[in-house]
């Protein structure tokens, strides 16, 4: 059994209204220093595999096809076997 922790996040260039929302909250607080937020995601995905290599095909398989939008999304996992 594996464990993949994967981080989605937005491409260099691609505008982040969820980013912009939050850095504007945060100014609305009154804290100070912020310059930039940017918003992602981050997946938690427990699965079998015969060996770490093919759970690594596996879950890039799932990052690259359905987990993350690959036109305006990066993607990077850690693994782990439990």
């Amino acid at each position: 059994m594996y464990k993949a922790e994967v981080f989605v996040t937005l491409k260099n260039g691609i505008l982040d209204p969820q980013g912009n929302a939050v850095l504007r909250g945060l100014e609305s607080l009154d804290i100070e220093g912020v310059k930039d937020v940017r918003m992602g995601k981050y997946l938690e995905v427990s699965f079998e595999a015969d060996n770490r290599e093919l759970a690594e095909k596996k879950i890039e398989l799932m990052s690259s096809k359905l987990l993350a939008n690959m036109v305006i999304e990066d993607y990077r996992f850690t693994l782990t076997e439990v």
